[in-house]
């Protein structure tokens, strides 16, 4: 792996690179709550064939925070000009979450660089009333008032159950986050505006969801993103709403799939 550092806006982001130069990109984009190691068991199956960048939004693991509402648009941007240190012009953009939602607003914003879409247990339309409570409870009493609930909505049951080390390494990561960062994000979840433009979407997208996802099911959410970007397919996995921790062979093989329909 190797990490880099830009600065937008007077804002330090952290991204990484791993796998293969100059093989077909891949952009992986993690949850609201979570950094770049999100992704470690997906990487090994990638590295072979792939090059991948690895973003912590802003206010995640090694990115700074900002005070302040975040916005769907500026998270875009911060990847725009990460994308453009690394190197890469355009690739397939897998976010999980929160990084599926950037991944989206990124196809609206800037379609030429989109070579794909690998929408993970993710929404186009949350409910507002819950993430300003969501915003507001982190603004006044910090992350730790809300680590127990997040455990909870990010994994399955079974998963809690027979990997409890992943689950304490995820909340103490999130524990250890700054408030601002988690705010920001949850301010922009609670005012994105996806839902009426992504009928432009026009790369190849795969939709992915989680039967035991109680975040962003498949009903009322996953069922909308299939319904309203044109082609989009569709895949379910035995898994809660961090698919990347969960399943992260299956996923990298529908990633995989992807990137080799799409190389010259």
């Amino acid at each position: 792996m190797t990490e880099g550092f830009i600065i937008r806006d007077g804002v330090h982001l952290r991204y990484a690179v791993d796998g293969k130069q100059a093989a077909p990109p891949v952009v992986l984009l993690n949850s609201i709550g979570t950094g770049l190691q999100l992704w470690d068991d997906v990487i090994p199956h990638l590295a072979s064939s792939t090059q991948i960048l690895r973003s912590d939004a802003r206010g995640h693991g090694g990115s700074a925070a900002t005070e302040g509402i975040y916005s769907l648009d500026m998270l875009a941007h911060d990847l725009a000009a990460t994308m453009d240190d690394a190197g890469i012009f355009s690739a397939v953009i897998a976010g999980n979450s929160l990084g599926g939602m950037v991944a989206m607003q990124f196809a609206c914003r800037f379609p030429r660089r989109t070579a794909g879409l690998v929408l993970i247990c993710t929404s186009a339309q949350m409910d507002r009333a819950a993430w300003q409570s969501r915003y507001q409870t982190v603004s006044e009493q910090g992350i730790a008032a809300i680590a127990d609930l997040s455990m909870e909505r990010f994994f399955s049951a079974d998963f809690r159950e027979h990997r409890p080390e992943k689950v304490l390494a995820t909340k103490q990561a999130l524990v250890t986050m700054d408030s601002r960062g988690y705010a920001g994000c949850a301010a922009a979840i609670r005012d994105m505006d996806l839902a009426r433009h992504i009928s432009t979407i026009a790369c190849p997208t795969l939709v992915v969801t989680g039967r035991s996802d109680i975040s962003t099911p498949f009903e009322g959410h996953g069922e909308h993103l299939l319904a309203a970007i044109p082609g989009s397919q569709h895949l379910a996995l035995d898994c809660g709403h961090l698919a990347p921790l969960e399943c992260p062979a299956e996923l990298a093989a529908a990633m995989a799939r992807m990137l080799n329909e799409d190389a010259p």
